[in-house]
């Protein structure tokens, strides 16, 4: 009778705290009574020893996050980089084997490649899509061909692209292509997603952003707090930054313990204070893992296919305690091996009309031709063309500016196919002549200290050089990254024919002969 009374007295306690006892199995007098399970808002795990001292039951959930970066669609193999058939074997095995898997993005996924470029970056969002990526943060190059592209992008997108901080300059409110966070419920823990660009405006064109501003410094503190709160009052478990910024002077090397002041120029470190637990970071094409003074780790996986970054995480669902237990630079020289999953050749076909115009050979170079020598070209080609089309109203000074190259960065002896080119200089910035000061002239373009400008100023360029005078005006040719980079003082006159790049223009120059000697 007393054991009766007792049990019952047990009933109605573990019923006040979430729990039922299930019907026993025998005679309770034969001690065959069942252990309490508990509802799982009622767990409690005071010890933390991951079983919950109500019913016993294992209470710690273990999340897995893979997180690539700054892809610039490089989809197909290329001369130095492998395509991303081999890594969705690696990703669809992952996933199949951890229910409890996140794929993340963090930015700069589709502009760099002809399968990309020339599809608009559907092909890649398509196979994010096929993946189930949980979420993309937007990146720079997400706007190298305007919103309307990202619009596009974001209508056929199964998962919501990110971003807390890119806001509408017509009426201050967030663009309506992101939204700024996303919570995720994996196994009974909800995993709060956080998004943002970083201070990107120096690397975008800037006639993509003349409607729309980013938030940047001490207001994207405070924007990701609020989320952060917001998020934890929702219930979130766990939050997860993904942002499109990150440290720019380290190589993979471990896990490395870094400094407040070393973040600072992209990240405020109060937000590892009880607002983020985990980072994912892009833009830099470096290869990391970093643990800040308050044991929150940041990590980015390089650029261009180089491989992926992931983290294992350990959650207690009882009492909200999480650890790391792995976080690492997962190298394509794992997984480069693999059989290629058969959805690559599955979206070449579906595509192919889009893209079959690119494979197209324009010409032969005789020999190897890096980087410095192509940028050099380039620029000639520019003053070449602004000097047909405009030489007779105009005195044109110079050609050229800033002109960056991507991934393979240089051309080898053989045939050149526009693809190729559309790699190296993926950038769809249009030819433009401008008006600029004498004294400007001399600072941005002559005597600039930064190593990406590279002019050309006709064959005396030491005798056009003497004769510039500070306080005259002078005519260049360039394009719209750099007469619209509000430092370099331009004065837009006239547009070139819309359409027409830098790639366009070299491989017209390939095509006429001039690399067969």
């Amino acid at each position: 009778m007393k054991k009766q009374i007792l049990l019952i007295i047990l009933s109605l306690i573990f019923m006040l705290k979430g729990c039922q006892i299930p019907p026993a199995g025998g005679d309770t007098d034969t001690g065959d009574t069942k252990p309490p399970v508990c509802d799982v808002e009622a767990h409690e795990d005071e010890g933390n020893d991951g079983y919950c001292d109500l019913c016993g039951e294992y209470v710690v959930v273990v999340l897995d996050f893979y997180a690539l970066n700054d892809l610039h669609g490089k989809f197909s193999d290329g001369s130095n980089h492998i395509g991303v058939d081999e890594m969705t074997t690696y990703l669809k095995t992952a996933m199949a084997a951890d229910e409890e898997a996140f794929l993340l993005s963090s930015g700069d996924m589709w502009q760099g490649s002809a399968e990309s470029n020339n599809t608009g970056g559907r092909i890649i969002t398509d196979w994010m899509n096929h993946l189930g990526f949980a979420a993309m943060t937007l990146g720079n190059h997400e706007y190298d061909w305007g919103e309307e592209a990202i619009k596009e992008n974001a209508e056929m997108a199964e998962f919501p692209f990110l971003a807390i901080n890119i806001y509408e300059r017509a009426d201050n409110t967030l663009v309506d292509y992101c939204q700024p966070s996303l919570l995720v419920d994996r196994g009974n823990v909800q995993v709060g997603i956080i998004g943002a660009m970083g201070d990107c405006y120096s690397s975008i064109s800037g006639d993509k952003t003349e409607d729309i501003y980013f938030i940047t410094g001490s207001q994207l503190t405070s924007l990701v707090k609020a989320e952060s709160d917001r998020l934890r009052a929702q219930g979130a478990d766990f939050i997860v930054y993904v942002i499109h910024d990150g440290y720019g002077k380290s190589n993979y090397n471990g896990t490395t313990s870094v400094s407040g002041a070393a973040l600072s120029s992209y990240y405020d470190s109060a937000l590892s204070d009880g607002y983020v637990d985990l980072v994912f970071e892009g833009h830099t094409h470096q290869r990391y893992v970093m643990r800040d003074g308050y044991g929150v780790h940041h990590l980015q996986a390089g650029g261009e296919n180089k491989g992926l970054s992931h983290a294992e995480v350990a959650v207690n669902i009882a009492n909200g305690e999480h650890r790391l237990n792995t976080a690492e630079f997962v190298s394509s020289d794992k997984y480069y091996a693999m059989a290629d999953d058969p959805v690559v050749e599955e979206l070449l076909d579906k595509y192919h009309d889009e893209i079959s115009d690119a494979l197209r050979i324009v010409g032969t170079t005789s020999r190897y031709r890096n980087s410095t020598e192509l940028r050099n070209l380039v620029a000639k080609l520019y003053y070449e063309a602004g000097v047909e089309k405009w030489g007779e109203t105009y005195d044109i000074t110079l050609g050229g500016g800033f002109i960056s190259v991507r991934s393979p960065y240089e051309l080898p002896a053989g045939q050149v196919s526009y693809a190729t080119l559309q790699s190296i200089f993926p950038f769809d910035n249009d030819l433009v002549l401008c008006s600029i000061k004498g004294s400007d002239l001399l600072s941005r373009f002559v005597y600039t200290d930064n190593s990406n400008y590279f002019v050309y100023l006709g064959e005396d360029k030491n005798s056009v050089i003497a004769s510039i005078d500070a306080n005259k005006t002078y005519y260049i040719v360039t394009d719209t990254y750099c007469s619209t980079y509000v430092p370099n003082r331009l004065t837009e006159v006239e547009r070139y024919e819309s359409g027409i790049y830098a790639r366009d223009l070299l491989a017209d120059y390939i095509q006429a002969g001039g690399m067969e000697n």
